[in-house]
C-alpha cells in the first residue's frame, strides 16, 4: 500500500487543501483541469497537471477513464477524491483498486452501503442508531410516493438515494407540491448522480443538523473527533459550521459518537467519514447519512483537535494504524468556518459569475497572525481568476479559531470584513451579518430559519446600501481622475456623478471633509471628517471596488455619452445566468400565461427557472435540454397576446 506521488481527482479548494499537506509529508501531486481550468489554482500548485477534458464536469472530473489515464500517464499510485465530483461513487473506487491505485478513502463496499440512502437507513435500524420515520421501499411509483407521504404526514423531504449536497431533495409542506417536488428530486438526481430513486423522511421541524466526525484503519480501530453544528443552511445547502455544538452536553456527545463509530464498523468502514443526524427540540438524535468522504467543514474538527485530517486519511490509506486511541483526543476553544459563495443572497441566492478582480486572503490571515493566530481561509482562486458557472459555487472558505465561541465570531467577522473579494457579488456580507445575528449568537436557529427568513424579508437578507461616508470617499478617489478626456485636469472643483447599485447620485468634488492619504495594494487610507480610516479597495480602470464592514460597493462615473436604456421586453425570455439547460417545459406554438414556467437553467448546483412575463404563444425556441447558454441568452421568443 506504499504510495509517492498522488492524483487529487478535483479541483480548486480542496485539490489546494489536499496539496498542502501531502507537499508537507514528501509526496509529489499531480493535478486535472477541464478547459474551464487551465489557469486555476490548483493547478499552478501540483508537481505535475493533466487536461482531462470539457468544462462539463461529466466531460472532465466524472470521467473515470481519463481520470486513471492522468494517474497512468505521470505514474502516480494513489488517487484522492477529495469531496464531491466521484467522492461517493463506489464504482470509481473499484476502478481505481483495479488499475493498483491506492483509493484514498474507504472500500467500495463501504461507500456502496452509504451510498444508497434507504438501504442505508435500514441497516442502521438494524444496528440500533435511531432513524426518522421514513419510506424507503423500492415501489417509486408516483402513487405510491404519495400514499406514504399520506402515511408519513407534512412537512417531509423527498430526497434522492444516491443523494449528497443537497442535490436531489425537496421540502414538503403542501401535498399539493409534492408531484413537483418528487419530478424535481427525480430529474435532479438523474442528472447529478445517475440514479433517479427517492425516499421519503419526515422533516423534523425545529432541528439541528449535528455531524460527528469518524475515523476508522484497516486494524480495527474506530474512532469518533466530535461533532459538527450544520444547522445555518439555505435550501439545504451549508452556509456555517461550528465545532462544538453549542447546544450539545458531554452526554449527548458521547451517545452520538457511540452511535456514529457503530454506523461506521456496521459497513466495513475505512478511512475518514461523517455520520450526520438531525436533532430535534428535545435533544433526541435521528441518523441522516452517513458522508464516506473528507466534508468541507473539516476544518473546524482540525482547529479544535490539533490534528490533520488530510494527514490521517494519507497514513490509513498507506496501511498505518490511527496516530491516537479515543482517550486521547483532546478539545480545545471553538472554531466556526464560513462558506464564501458566488451566490447574491439578497436576490434569491442566485449564483454569479465573472472575473475576480482582486483576491487577497492573506491580509486576514496576516494580520491574525500578529494577535496570536487561529485564522485560515482555504480557497482555491486568485486574482484573474474566473468564476464559471460549471462548477460548486463556493469559492472560499474562511475558518477562525478562538478561546470560546464568542472569541471565534470575533475573529471570523474581523476576517470577512479585512479579505473581501471584489469582482463578482457574494455572499460575504450576508456571512458577517449571520455570525451577529441574535438568533445565531444565542443558537436559536434551526435548518430552516435562513429559508424562513428569506421568505418573510428579514433584515439580515435585504442587499445594504453605501453609506454616506462612501460616496464621498469615491466622490475624492473617483474626482480626481477625468473620464473619456471630457474633464480638464485642471479643474478644482465640480459636479461629479456616480453610480452604485442602480442608484446614481451627485456630489461635489472634491468632497469636504474627505483626504485620499494612499491608494495601492488593495487599501484605501483616508480621513473622514478628521477620522483616520482603512479600507479594502481596488480601483479597476473607471471603477473604484469599496469595501465597508465586508459589503462591497462598486462606484462608476457614467459616459458623458450614455447608452439608450434597454426596456425589458416581454417577448424576450433570456437565461438568468451562464448554465446549462435542465429543463424545457413549451415547444414551438404552444399557449402560455403570464408567469407559467418555460425553461429551467442549472447554474452551480442550482436551478433556476424562467417564467413568461406575459401572455403569449410560443413563437420561437432557441435551446434545448442539455445545452449550456450564456447569461442573457435569448432562449425563447413569444407572441404576446393583444
Amino acid at each position: 500500500m506504499s504510495f509517492r506521488k498522488i492524483l487529487i481527482a478535483n479541483r480548486g479548494e480542496i485539490a489546494c487543501r489536499v496539496m498542502r499537506t501531502a507537499h508537507r509529508l514528501g509526496y509529489r501531486t499531480v493535478a486535472v483541469f477541464s478547459d474551464a481550468d487551465a489557469g486555476a489554482l490548483h493547478v499552478q500548485q501540483a508537481g505535475e497537471a493533466v487536461h482531462i477534458g470539457a468544462p462539463a464536469a461529466a466531460d472532465s472530473y466524472l470521467n473515470i477513464a481519463a481520470l486513471l489515464d492522468a494517474a497512468q500517464r505521470t505514474g502516480a499510485e494513489a488517487m484522492h477524491p477529495g469531496y464531491g465530483f466521484l467522492s461517493e461513487r463506489a464504482d470509481f473506487a473499484q476502478a481505481c483498486a483495479d488499475a493498483g491505485l491506492v483509493f484514498i478513502g474507504p472500500p467500495p463496499q463501504a461507500i456502496r452501503a452509504m451510498g444508497d440512502k434507504a438501504a442505508a437507513k435500514r441497516r442502521m435500524l438494524e444496528t440500533g442508531v435511531p432513524c426518522a420515520p421514513g419510506y424507503l421501499g423500492e415501489d417509486q411509483s408516483d402513487g405510491r410516493l404519495a400514499a406514504e407521504a399520506e402515511r408519513l404526514g407534512l412537512p417531509l423531504l423527498v430526497k434522492a438515494v444516491a443523494g449528497g449536497g443537497g442535490r436531489g431533495m425537496r421540502l414538503v409542506r403542501g401535498f399539493d407540491e409534492l408531484p413537483a417536488a418528487i419530478a424535481g428530486a427525480r430529474r435532479e438526481a438523474i442528472s447529478a448522480f445517475g440514479d433517479g430513486t427517492l425516499m421519503l423522511e419526515r422533516l423534523i421541524d425545529d432541528a439541528r443538523h449535528i455531524e460527528i466526525q469518524v475515523f476508522t484503519d484497516t486494524h480495527g480501530s474506530a474512532v469518533h473527533l466530535g461533532e459538527r453544528d450544520c444547522t445555518a443552511q439555505r435550501r439545504r445547502q451549508k452556509v456555517v459550521e461550528e465545532a462544538p455544538s453549542p447546544v450539545v452536553s458531554p452526554a449527548m456527545r458521547a451517545a452520538m459518537g457511540r452511535d456514529a463509530v457503530a454506523a461506521a464498523l456496521a459497513v466495513g468502514y475505512v478511512g475518514a467519514g461523517t455520520v450526520e443526524f438531525v436533532v430535534d427540540a428535545e435533544g433526541r438524535h435521528f441518523f441522516l447519512e452517513m458522508n464516506t468522504r473528507l466534508q468541507v467543514e473539516h476544518p473546524v474538527t482540525e482547529c479544535i483537535t490539533g490534528l490533520d485530517l488530510v494527514e490521517w486519511q494519507l497514513r490509513v490509506a498507506a496501511g498505518e494504524p490511527l496516530p491516537l486511541t479515543q482517550e486521547q483526543i483532546r478539545f480545545s476553544g471553538h472554531a466556526i468556518e464560513a462558506r464564501l459563495y458566488a451566490e447574491d443572497p439578497y436576490d434569491g441566492w442566485k449564483p454569479q459569475t465573472g472575473c475576480i478582480v482582486d483576491w487577497r486572503p492573506e491580509r486576514a490571515t496576516n494580520l491574525n497572525e500578529l494577535a496570536g493566530g487561529g485564522m485560515r481561509i482555504d480557497h482555491g482562486i486568485c486574482t484573474g481568476g474566473e468564476i464559471t458557472p460549471w462548477y460548486d459555487a463556493m469559492v472560499a472558505k474562511v475558518i477562525a479559531h478562538g478561546h470560546d465561541r464568542a472569541d471565534a465570531v470575533r475573529r471570523l467577522t474581523r476576517a470577512l470584513e479585512d479579505a473581501p473579494l471584489f469582482g463578482l457579488r457574494h455572499n460575504g456580507r450576508f456571512l458577517r451579518d449571520l455570525l451577529n445575528h441574535a438568533q445565531f449568537t444565542a443558537a436559536q436557529l434551526t435548518t430552516t430559519r435562513l429559508d424562513e427568513w428569506a421568505a418573510n424579508s428579514e433584515p439580515l437578507l435585504q442587499r445594504p446600501t453605501p453609506p454616506e461616508a462612501a460616496w464621498r470617499i469615491a466622490a475624492a478617489v473617483l474626482g480626481g481622475k477625468p473620464v473619456d478626456g471630457v474633464r480638464p485636469a485642471s479643474v478644482a472643483g465640480f459636479e461629479l456623478t456616480l453610480d452604485c447599485g442602480g442608484e446614481r447620485r451627485t456630489l461635489r468634488a472634491p468632497p469636504e471633509g474627505i483626504s485620499v492619504l494612499s491608494l495601492g495594494e488593495g487599501v484605501l487610507r483616508c480621513t473622514v471628517d478628521g477620522v483616520h480610516r482603512c479600507h479594502p479597495c481596488v480601483h479597476d480602470s473607471a471603477t473604484l471596488h469599496l469595501a465597508v464592514d465586508a459589503a462591497v460597493f462598486s462606484f462608476t462615473e457614467p459616459s458623458p455619452y450614455p447608452a439608450v436604456a434597454a426596456e425589458t421586453d416581454p417577448r424576450r425570455a433570456c437565461a438568468p445566468v451562464a448554465g446549462t439547460v435542465a429543463q424545457v417545459l413549451v415547444a414551438v406554438g404552444d399557449a402560455v400565461v403570464a408567469g407559467q414556467p418555460l425553461v429551467c437553467v442549472e447554474a452551480m448546483k442550482m436551478e433556476l427557472w424562467l417564467h413568461a412575463a406575459a401572455a403569449g404563444t410560443v413563437q420561437a425556441l432557441h435551446t434545448a435540454a442539455g445545452k449550456s447558454v450564456a447569461a442573457g441568452a435569448l432562449l425563447v421568443v413569444l407572441e404576446i397576446d393583444e
